[in-house]
């Protein structure tokens, strides 16, 4: 059997599990409406939380930064590829997060895999969030070290596994999300910190979806919480408007990840107009008070809406509002139905969320006016429990 007629035999049986991903073309600049296949549609999936991704000191910053420094790094930045922007960009990030010190990685995905691989290795344990995104699942994976998964935020199983094997191990990491990604809730932090205090365990905290969203000046969930982390990671295409991420820590750990951490060591540095754009984003999203006023007030607008028509929607102050669905084809026939209406929120389907919970995931964002949150309720009137 050939490759490729092994590849399209795999592609039918998705198709036919109603779970086959087919690509659609955006064109023009990210907003509250998106060119989609050549149709400009009312976008409500898209986690440019503050608007922020075609924000115009943001596109100076970056053009600046490309004239002076050039289109790309060059090489890794342990050989000849670490710029003055990079480090920069550092600083700033380490700063807006009160953390010692950060490293710049190309993607949240990248930062995930290379810091959990380097951190921990064989003879640890890592007790993980049974929700957590797949990059940290990776990661856990890749450090060979022992993966604990406990039930999604059940501290009480969590303890029961910090007892039973904690004692076994060298070193232990709590890992989890801050806000999850696919049902907008928050991690039990304080809790967390708790736990690994009493059990002399790191707590590695992802905060991707609530940087820039949640907690004074938008420092995130752990800050919302007063809770310090041994390792915070952050991504910047999200709230940033931008791409890439951070893991920020404390000094020595940092320089541990700049050696050790496989996926920052064996890529080119960053483009140093991205880090330029860094560098301009954090006062930015620092002082986006408004904006993240308008999307609490969009959120709770939306939730209030979904529970009015009979759907089971947490009362949550974040921006991912999750509709679930159950079966794939309910979730398909629900996003057909608003794309019918110029609204686009793809269906969220398995491996993405665990099987029997298909859903929209809808995000309002803070480019979002009233009346174009006015149209999604409006039309979401059709999708009923």
């Amino acid at each position: 059997m050939s490759l490729q007629h092994d590849s399209r035999q795999r592609l039918a049986d998705l198709e036919a599990r109603g779970l086959l991903r087919r690509p659609r073309t955006v064109e023009g600049q990210q907003g509250a409406t998106l060119l989609v296949d050549g149709r400009e549609l009312l976008c409500f999936s898209s986690n440019n939380y503050l608007g922020f991704a075609n924000h115009a000191e943001l596109i100076a910053a970056g053009t600046r930064a490309m004239q002076e420094s050039g289109a790309g790094a060059g090489a890794s930045r342990l050989i000849s590829g670490n710029m003055a922007a990079h480090e920069a960009a550092e600083v700033a990030l380490a700063a807006y997060v009160q953390q010692p010190a950060a490293r710049l990685f190309s993607t949240g995905y990248a930062a995930n895999v290379g810091a959990l691989q380097a951190l921990a290795e064989p003879g640890d344990v890592l007790y993980s969030d049974a929700l957590n995104h797949a990059s940290l699942i990776d990661g856990c994976r890749l450090s060979r070290a022992r993966v604990e998964r406990y039930h999604h935020t059940d501290l009480d199983h969590l303890r029961h596994l910090l007892r039973s094997n904690r004692g076994s191990a060298r070193r232990a990491f709590i890992v989890t999300d801050a806000l999850f990604s696919m049902d907008g809730d928050v991690a039990p932090l304080p809790a967390l910190r708790a736990l690994a205090d009493e059990f002399d365990a790191a707590l590695y905290v992802d905060e991707a979806h609530s940087v820039g969203v949640l907690g004074p000046s938008g420092r995130g969930a752990c800050a919302a919480a007063d809770v310090r982390p041994d390792v915070l990671v952050g991504t910047l295409g999200k709230a940033f408007g931008l791409a890439g991420a951070f893991a920020a820590s404390d000094g020595d750990t940092a320089q541990w990840l700049y050696n050790r951490a496989r996926s920052f060591v064996f890529s080119t540095g960053p483009q140093p107009s991205l880090a330029a754009q860094v560098v301009a984003a954090v006062p930015l999203v620092e002082s986006a008070d408004a904006e993240r006023a308008r999307l609490v007030r969009h959120s709770e607008r939306l939730r209030a809406h979904l529970r009015a028509l009979g759907h089971q929607v947490p009362s949550l102050a974040t921006p991912i509002v999750p509709l679930l669905l159950g079966s794939e084809a309910r979730a398909l026939e629900a996003a057909a139905g608003l794309m019918n209406r110029g609204i686009f929120v793809p269906a969220i389907r398995p491996p993405t969320v665990p099987v029997g919970t298909a859903r929209l995931r809808i995000v309002p964002t803070a480019a979002h006016t009233d009346a174009q949150l006015d149209a999604l309720m409006s039309a979401l009137e059709g999708t009923r429990p």
